[in-house]
């Protein structure tokens, strides 16, 4: 076993991993930015080293400061996280190049699944089901019009080498189709440095279903719990649970096979998830696959009693699986809710200041807080807007809603403004308390409702973190 690794991430997901590395009797490396130096991953880490300036692509994203860290304080791995680093094939190369070893699969895995088409033609190859849409790459408008003559409108046009929604255009009918490839296409370029496009067919009244699965270095594959993550803003998770509603045992079971051949198709290694699209059939198409851990993968440890993190290091020191597929029992019903410094009345400006109070309500059973927070920690501009995540548990769902509001309800955060009262009363909607939404319900019909009786919609959004 490693008896020292570095953590190559920031906020509530370093200590998230930092304690379980407590709990495993192995030392602690924590980086952090000028603009981080008090936060609570730093320390809490047995030993922390700044990698450079506030600015992402000066520090966390800065390679060979990070890695002269982890050869610096003798780390013998790295755990990336999610961001950042995590899914870059070159920092890992890197990495085991100067003899460390990557908790998370190989780079040329990445590589194959960080580009969507190509993960799209290698799962197809595997005998996963794929959404309806284009064989490769599209380079041009008029490639995309053959695609769209196949498969017809709506389609949606996405960046091969993308994420976060970018390089992402919905097209609804051919006089559409010339300007926003052109968008797409310019926006691919400027966010990846890379301009490949593919098309998919836009399946409407949909959920996003996800299914999270582990392969050590002997070939054992477990599955977890599948993950309802439909309701979305701009293409970004807002809340997620598990088990989905809907989604029987056979299914799960099906889900379960089809991700099993999946990375045996492509000899994974460690943990990661394929993302899904659920028609009204039950039917389950693959979208991609997210080579590392996921935001939300408490609500799958919660589900299950597993600690994901520990599995992981474990897999990366090449110890085989310690659980099968036997071990792995859905328990009741876990809910994770994105807490996000930002004013969703001001169109979700972000908020940066100094937390001057903070009540984290973790008292009951079945109640997990994700946090890098503290009275008199600093939220900055220069990341991403989560500062907690709220996670619960209870024998039914009907009890994990109750549980949450009730979790918001006694939250109290001063000196930034959260979405908290925003995700109250998306918990609160008729239709989400009867799990009764698909992947658009949030942007097309929840939001417009919400902003309408907002008494602050009218003074409009901000410019966002800097990334």
């Amino acid at each position: 076993m490693f008896k020292k690794v570095l953590v190559a991430n920031r906020g509530e997901i370093a200590v998230r991993i930092i304690r379980t590395l407590k709990e495993m009797g192995i030392k602690s490396v924590a980086i952090y930015s000028t603009a981080d130096k008090d936060s609570l991953h730093v320390r809490l880490a047995d030993e922390a080293v700044a990698v450079g300036g506030p600015r992402s692509k000066d520090s966390y994203l800065n390679m060979k400061n990070v890695l002269s860290a982890a050869l610096l304080l003798g780390a013998e791995a790295i755990h990336p996280g999610y961001g950042f680093l995590a899914e870059n094939e070159l920092f890992v190369e890197m990495a085991e190049a100067v003899g460390l070893k990557w908790i998370g699969p190989n780079p040329k895995v990445i590589e194959l699944m960080g580009n969507k088409a190509n993960a799209r033609e290698s799962m197809r190859k595997a005998g996963v089901p794929v959404i309806p849409g284009s064989d490769g790459f599209i380079m041009s408008t008029a490639e995309a019009e053959e695609v769209a003559k196949r498969i017809g409108f709506p389609l949606l046009i996405k960046a091969a080498a993308g994420g976060g929604g970018k390089g992402m255009r919905f097209v609804y009918n051919a006089d559409e189709l010339d300007s926003k490839f052109a968008d797409a296409q310019n926006e691919a370029r400027a966010s990846f440095g890379d301009d490949h496009m593919y098309i998919e067919k836009v399946m409407t009244h949909v959920r996003h279903i996800e299914m999270q699965v582990i392969r050590d270095q002997q070939g054992n594959v477990v599955y977890f719990p599948e993950r309802n993550c439909s309701l979305q803003r701009n293409n970004q998770k807002v809340l997620e649970e598990s088990p989905a509603l809907g989604v029987t045992q056979a299914m799960r079971e099906n889900l379960g096979d089809i991700a099993k051949k999946a990375v045996d198709a492509i000899d994974y290694e460690n943990t990661g998830t394929l993302e899904f699209l659920q028609d009204h059939e039950g039917n389950f198409y693959f979208m991609e696959m997210n080579t590392r851990i996921q935001v939300e993968h408490p609500v799958t440890e919660m589900v299950t009693g597993l600690d994901l993190i520990k599995m992981q290091i474990e897999v990366a020191a090449g110890l085989p699986l310690a659980v099968a597929q036997k071990d792995v029992v859905v328990q009741g019903y876990s809910m994770e809710v994105r807490l996000n410094a930002e004013a969703p009345e001001r169109n979700f400006a972000p908020s940066a200041g100094t937390i001057d109070f903070a009540f984290l309500p973790t008292g009951g059973p079945g109640i997990r807080i994700d946090s890098g927070i503290y009275p008199g920690a600093k939220i900055s501009p220069f990341y991403d807007s989560m500062i907690a995540k709220l996670l619960v548990h209870a024998d039914t769902r009907e009890l994990v809603l109750t549980k949450m509001t009730r979790v918001l309800d006694e939250l109290v955060i001063h000196g930034v403004d959260t979405n908290a009262d925003f995700q109250h009363e998306l918990l609160c909607d008729p239709s989400v308390m009867r799990g009764e939404f698909d992947t658009r319900y949030l942007e097309k019909e929840f939001l417009p409702r919400w902003q309408k009786t907002s008494p602050l919609a009218e003074l409009g959004g901000g410019d966002g973190f800097i990334q």
